[in-house]
């Protein structure tokens, strides 16, 4: 498996347990390779490892996630789009992220995080 790289952010955004990244998804972004030839799209695995590695960062969580509820892949992400990662901190170890861009849903679902993970 290759591990992704995290896309350039073009904005950053916090309002209290809230965080939002504005994110370019190049069309060269390494994930699009061999998904689909003729017709790429963003895996669905890059999303959710975005939210994941984003939101541990940002919310001091080592990453080691328990299980994720309400996983949804709402519409294609594909090459040369932007979109905004928004994630919100619920509780202590959970956190529901979303990708969209204006009123189109992309993907969304919540992170349960181990109990170890918390910083």
């Amino acid at each position: 498996m290759i591990e992704s790289l995290l896309p350039p952010v073009l904005a950053h955004h916090m309002d209290g347990n809230t965080a939002s990244w504005q994110l370019q998804v190049a069309a060269d972004y390494p994930a699009f390779a061999g998904h689909f030839p003729e017709h790429p799209v963003l895996p669905g695995v890059v999303q959710l490892d975005w939210a994941i590695r984003f939101g541990s960062e940002h919310f001091g969580y080592d990453g080691a996630v328990a299980q994720l509820e309400v996983l949804k892949f709402q519409q294609l992400i594909r090459p040369g789009m932007e979109v905004t990662l928004r994630i919100e901190q619920l509780a202590s170890g959970k956190l529901q992220f979303s990708l969209s861009c204006d009123t189109q849903r992309f993907a969304s679902g919540r992170i349960v995080f181990t109990e170890e993970s918390a910083a």
